[in-house]
């Protein structure tokens, strides 16, 4: 009889783990997912790479040199305009 009509009781614990808990739950993963698709943050890689990338990477393995790289990067920017 010590709790008869007074104290805590289960009111508040349900309110806490049935209704607020959840809303809470729900709303980090919302939060989580929303955060996953901010720009920049994860970005997919290019399909086909860029044609500048390309040559610069034949450039750095020395398959081609200097010159050629410019003479080629020149006319891949002219390409495009």
């Amino acid at each position: 009889m010590m709790f008869y009509g007074h104290g805590m009781g289960p009111g508040w614990t349900l309110i806490i783990f049935a209704i607020l808990l959840p809303i809470l739950m729900i709303a980090a993963g919302l939060l989580i997912a929303q955060l996953g698709r901010l720009p920049g943050t994860a970005t997919k890689p290019d399909p086909v790479p860029d044609a500048e990338r390309v040559l610069a990477d034949r450039l750095a393995r020395g398959e081609i040199d200097s010159e050629d790289y410019e003479q080629r990067l020149r006319t891949l920017r002219a390409a495009r305009r």
